[in-house]
């Protein structure tokens, strides 16, 4: 089978490249490099353009005879978001539609798409089941759950089925060392805490210590990237089967706060990373944890890297190849 991946050289799209090639697939990788990296796109064809273009998105559905499309392409940062919503309904709404009408067209009739379970808003019950109440309180999430309304429409307008996934905190980097989790700006926990264990920032912030929670700041679902890219492999081969459109959320049940990650982090480097605290963000729920119940039931999914500390330690070793003998140890392991 040939797959068109677009946005395949961002974080989850290439380590969900590598196992579409490791499983055998064909693969086409469509990128603008906004925000993506030229040599993440290893092992298929890259094609650097827009998704929104719909003349260049169906000559490669036709010419590449694409059977179906994993669709990753899209901003994903919360503050920038809500600074500059006109730029998340312009590039994740009105352009996943070109790209749908492209696929139409093409006859192309089926997708797998990067969701995220920032649909969901504000947690009424923990865990988060796919069940659950979807009200985003950023644009962000909301462009995400605009896209997943217009294919539930596409599906009994014109067959194109869908399989969505919805995951939480994506982290780690996959275990050959060979791509990682590389954003410009980073606003992630994991990478931020590296980058101050490698002397590469000062300290990192902790938005928030009064939490309702053991240690007082907030807690968090992580999975690991290449158990992420797995179930978008498992999605592929569900919509192969010739099964219905379905969504699944993706995380590993259980949540770790800050302080537990910020642990992890320096047990697994060994040196001491600083923190300072700071005021709460809006909008930032003091628990998130999904309920992966589903996907491992009906799509057989089952991280295989689940422990806080292995995805911390892939983390760490792709940031350690990255940056080299330029890492400063800045201390030991202070407790």
């Amino acid at each position: 089978m040939n797959v068109l991946v677009t946005g395949g050289a961002g974080y989850v799209g290439s380590h969900t490249l590598l196992e579409l090639r490791r499983a055998g697939y064909c693969c086409v990788v469509l990128d603008n490099l906004v925000r993506g990296h030229r040599d993440f796109a290893r092992d298929a064809e890259l094609v650097v353009g827009d998704v929104g273009d719909p003349e260049l998105v169906g000559r490669i559905l036709r010419e590449h005879r694409i059977s179906l499309v994993l669709h990753f392409a899209a901003y994903a940062y919360v503050g920038e978001s809500v600074a500059d919503p006109l730029r998340y309904y312009e590039n994740n709404v009105a352009r996943t539609i070109q790209l749908l009408g492209a696929m139409v067209q093409a006859g192309v009739k089926r997708i797998v798409f990067s969701s995220t379970c920032a649909t969901y808003g504000l947690p009424q019950a923990i865990p988060i089941t796919e069940e659950h109440p979807q009200q985003p309180v950023n644009p962000y999430g909301a462009t995400k759950l605009m896209i997943e309304r217009i294919l539930k429409d596409f599906d009994q307008a014109y067959d194109l089925r869908s399989i969505v996934l919805r995951y939480f905190n994506a982290a780690g980097a996959d275990p050959s060392g060979a791509i990682g989790e590389w954003h410009e700006p980073e606003t992630h926990l994991i990478p931020l805490l590296l980058q101050a264990a490698a002397g590469q920032r000062e300290a990192v912030e902790i938005f928030g210590t009064d939490y309702p929670t053991p240690d007082g700041t907030c807690v968090r679902d992580y999975v690991h990237v290449t158990d992420l890219a797995a179930a978008h492999v498992l999605g592929v081969e569900r919509l192969a089967a010739g099964e219905p459109s379905d969504v699944f959320n993706l995380g590993n049940g259980s949540g770790f706060s800050v302080r537990e990650v910020l642990a992890a982090a320096e047990r697994v480097t060994g040196r001491r990373i600083p923190s300072i605290a700071a005021p709460r963000r809006p909008g930032d729920p003091p628990t998130l944890v999904g309920s992966s119940e589903k996907a491992r039931r009906v799509l057989g999914w089952s991280p295989r890297f689940a422990s806080l500390e292995t995805i911390v330690e892939t983390a760490w070793a792709w940031h350690r190849g990255r940056v080299g003998s330029a890492a400063t140890d800045n201390g030991p392991l202070a407790r």
